[in-house]
């Protein structure tokens, strides 16, 4: 258990860097307004009521408890996960990037309501749904997860060869 707790803190330093942007967002930034930082990245807040990319945004309200209670079902699967593997480096690190991203969005939906949106990358016009430090912890920690599979896959494989 001991070894778990370094993925832990991983998440906390998650949690805490998503809210210190958010907090610097909401403090500098009125909902809407936009400030340019390359040709392809802006800071503008926005509140998103639903799921990624606005899924169930426009849902009146009923979504956030539900939302909330999937996320922190997930976060408890998540620390049981953490919890039972430690030693598994990439594996672990996906799993504490998400937990910590997704503690950080129902930090904001207990508060708000919403989820506090800030980072809108664009290009030739299109934009991505602008998104958050979480929204960026668990993108990359399913990607870790990811690549931990193809990786703990390959081997077992040559273990039973």
């Amino acid at each position: 258990m001991r070894k778990a707790w370094g993925w832990f803190a991983g998440a906390l330093a998650i949690v805490a860097a998503d809210q210190l942007a958010k907090w610097v967002i909401l403090a500098r930034f009125a909902s809407g307004e936009r400030l340019e930082i390359t040709g392809f990245l802006n800071l503008v807040l926005v509140f998103n009521k639903g799921a990624a990319f606005s899924f169930l945004a426009q849902a009146g309200g009923w979504q956030t408890p539900i939302l909330v209670a999937f996320a922190l079902g997930a976060a408890l699967i998540v620390s049981w996960l953490l919890l039972r593997s430690p030693g598994r480096r990439m594996f672990c690190a996906g799993l504490s990037l998400i937990l910590g991203g997704a503690i950080g969005n129902v930090i904001d939906r207990l508060r708000f309501g919403h989820v506090v949106d800030f980072i809108d990358l664009h290009a030739a016009g299109w934009h991505w749904p602008a998104f958050n430090v979480a929204d960026s912890a668990i993108t990359v920690g399913a990607a870790l997860l990811i690549l931990d599979g193809f990786a703990h896959h390959e081997s077992r494989a040559r273990a039973s060869s």
